[in-house]
């Protein structure tokens, strides 16, 4: 019924959610690991993988598409409404608007990857948000590769952390969002380097509840059945089988055993198991 793809195991943090509040549906989870991190990749390359993705998803019966990913979500969102419009699709997009509701200082950051920064959805909220707000943005090369190897609460880790979070430090803001769901993972070093005056804003569970609330409106108009019969949610990467199991052990620990893990990759413009 639902699939959440993303360019690796940042989208986790936003399956896991939607796990939380839809136990019982079949969730399908893919993660293109073979071409993380999207960050420095062409428009043009990140919409063709996504194609590619999404067109799997569908072939799975799956009806909502959850891009649980800020970069694939600038470049791509648009794009893939209009090739799939068949297709309900939830994207991510950093949390602008409650960061400058809840500022007090009216100084608030956002932290994400250089393709988000670039892309027209940000350039949009900007416009239609900031106000008189001062938004402080930082791109953050390294980090998704930190979270995808592992290395999270490491010496060079904390290094970058600190390194791309001093401007924030010194500029005083008091929200932080989070504009890249691999940053879920570093949220507790971030909170610790900004200390405890800053709100850390963290888009998974919102989504998650978006995401929800798009199945049930859709199911009182009978275009979704409930699933009732329990099967084991479906994870697929175009990386290393065995690495990516352990990552979900590791990221989404009360799924116990409910779950099979697929290698993927891409046969002529497609993507097969």
């Amino acid at each position: 019924m639902i699939g959440v793809f993303d360019s690796g195991i940042g989208g986790l943090s936003v399956f896991g959610e939607i796990l939380r509040l839809l136990p019982r549906e079949i969730h399908y989870y893919l993660a293109d690991q073979a071409h993380v991190p999207y960050g420095p990749r062409t428009l043009e390359q990140i919409r063709e993988y996504s194609r590619q993705i999404t067109q799997f998803l569908i072939n799975r019966g799956v009806k909502i598409i959850v891009i649980a990913c800020n970069t694939i979500s600038a470049a791509a969102l648009y794009y893939l409404r209009e090739q799939f419009p068949d297709v309900y699709f939830v994207g991510m997009e950093p949390a602008i608007k409650p960061s400058i509701e809840k500022t007090r200082t009216g100084i608030i950051g956002v932290i994400a990857t250089q393709a988000t920064f670039q892309g027209k959805p940000y350039e949009n909220l900007i416009k239609k948000y900031a106000g008189v707000a001062e938004v402080v943005h930082q791109s953050c090369p390294g980090l998704v590769e930190k979270v995808e190897a592992g290395t999270i609460d490491t010496a060079e880790t904390r290094f970058l952390l600190k390194q791309y979070l001093s401007p924030m430090i010194e500029k005083k803001v008091d929200q932080l969002v989070l504009g890249c769901t691999h940053y879920h993972y570093l949220k507790s070093i971030i909170q610790e380097i900004m200390g405890e005056n800053v709100s850390i804003i963290d888009p998974a569970l919102p989504v998650a509840k978006q995401t929800v609330s798009i199945l049930n409106h859709y199911r009182n108009e009978q275009r979704f059945r409930e699933q009732t019969e329990q099967k084991k949610h479906q994870f697929f990467t175009s990386g290393n089988i065995n690495d990516f199991t352990s990552q979900i052990i590791r990221f989404l620990p009360f799924i116990g055993t409910n779950f099979e893990v697929r290698e993927i990759r891409c046969n002529s413009g497609e993507i097969v198991e």
